[in-house]
Parts: C-alpha cells; sequence; structure tokens
C-alpha cells in the first residue's frame, strides 16, 4: 500500500507493508525449483525452502494446496519419473486418489510454492507477481 508517491520514488510507510510467508517445496535438482528460489531472491523476498525429498507437505498444507489450485490433477506432474505410479495413481478410485498422491508425493509437480492460503503449483512468475 502506497502512503505517498513523489516523482520518483514510492515512498511506503513500515507499517502498512505485506507481510509475506513463502514457502518454496521442491528439489535441489528441479530446475524449476531453483528458478522460483532466484525470482524471489531478486526481488529480495524472503522464503523457506523445503527440500520435498527429506519432507515433504504435511497433511494440512497438502490439503491447502489441493483447495488453492483447484485440485488434485491440477497438482499432478504427467512427466514424474515414476510413471508406473502415475499410472496407479489416474486409475485408482477416485475417493482413494487423494491419500495416495498424498503417500507418494514424488508425482507432484514442482515447485509448489504457498504464501499463506495462496499456492501455486510448477514456475509461476506472473502469478507470484501479483502477490507483492
Amino acid at each position: 500500500m502506497i502512503l505517498y508517491h513523489t516523482g520518483f520514488s514510492e515512498i511506503r510507510s513500515p507499517d502498512m507493508e505485506m507481510k509475506m510467508n513463502i514457502q518454496i517445496f521442491g528439489t535441489k535438482k528441479s530446475s524449476d525449483t531453483r528458478k522460483a528460489e532466484r525470482f524471489f531472491k531478486e526481488r529480495r523476498i524472503k522464503f523457506q525452502s523445503i527440500d520435498m525429498k527429506e519432507k515433504g507437505l504435511s497433511k494440512g498444507e497438502f490439503q491447502s494446496v489441493l483447495q488453492a489450485v483447484g485440485g488434485l490433477e491440477a497438482m499432478i506432474d504427467p512427466d514424474c519419473k515414476d510413471q508406473d505410479l502415475l499410472a496407479l495413481v489416474r486409475y485408482i478410485a477416485a475417493e482413494a486418489r487423494a491419500e495416495k498422491v498424498f503417500e507418494n508425493q514424488e508425482v507432484l509437480k514442482l515447485p509448489i510454492v504457498r504464501n499463506g492460503k495462496q499456492a501455486t503449483v510448477g514456475y509461476q512468475p506472473d502469478v507470484w507477481k501479483k502477490w507483492e
């Protein structure tokens, strides 16, 4: 929120700054995860990086992302390495699908970027710019 605008720069009140709580879930080998981290570093926005190989999404985080991105299909990576697991997830009963994906998070599209209740999957800088 801009307090007032001068000819050359915006003057912002420190207490009016938006607080962003960015979490980036990804892997060190994922180029999209590295690009997401670079995006926030370049804008001097603090973020917490979570390595999906060490620690995945908690049940609550998973449900929050699921709601924010509009469903399970948006979260699944059709190009994931484990195509057998992906086939199992795709053809399992619909009511068991979310639980199976939660248990096997390697089928998720990365990075997963959260800002409170907002979330994206994949590299989506245009969406992140709207969070600023």
